[in-house]
């Protein structure tokens, strides 16, 4: 099974992933995290070429359409700037994942707590930060609109009093047989 991690941090979605023999994919901007899941997989996952793991911008990714059997974006999405970035980076997702293929994406949502809005989709959480935060119908609409199947129905945690987090898990559609 391909995964691809988009946004993957320092590896912490990747462990297990890598230990059971998937072709692990891993992109973030931060070159000192990828530089860790290089290391990470080197030590868990010696065949795995240090290329599967690169610095860049989940809104512009350099893997091609639909080669991921799971894309993965946990704690990503609601960093974007404003609607714009955070449609780019949905879009991305989408591309990379082969027809059947799921996206997993935990991301800060409106779903069980009121924010102070600042612009658009951006609010003020409970540190004071500022994130893109969606709510369901948003969700469910972007579901809708790239055909998706939701896998499982979101599901929400508020962690705190400080902030929610939904899981939105999707198929992706299978394309028409091939002739």
């Amino acid at each position: 099974m391909t995964v691809l991690d988009a946004g993957c941090g320092y590896g912490r979605n990747l462990v297990h992933l890598l230990r059971a023999g998937c072709d692990v994919f891993a992109l973030d901007a931060s070159p000192e995290g990828v530089e860790h899941v290089r290391k990470l997989a080197a030590i868990l996952a010696p065949q795995l070429p240090a290329e599967n793991f690169r610095v860049g911008a989940i809104e512009k990714m350099p893997f091609s359409d639909g080669f991921a059997d799971v894309a993965i974006c946990n704690s990503v999405l609601h960093f974007a700037r404003d609607e714009q970035h955070f449609l780019a980076m949905v879009t991305e997702l989408w591309r990379v994942l082969r027809p059947g293929g799921m996206l997993f994406c935990r991301l800060g949502s409106r779903i069980g707590m009121d924010f102070e809005r600042v612009r658009g989709h951006i609010y003020r959480i409970g540190d004071g930060s500022e994130w893109f935060l969606v709510d369901e119908p948003v969700l469910l609409d972007m579901t809708r609109q790239m055909k998706g199947v939701l896998v499982d129905p979101l599901k929400t945690t508020i962690v705190q009093d400080y902030r929610c987090m939904t899981t939105w898990v999707l198929r992706k559609p299978l394309g028409p047989p091939s002739p």
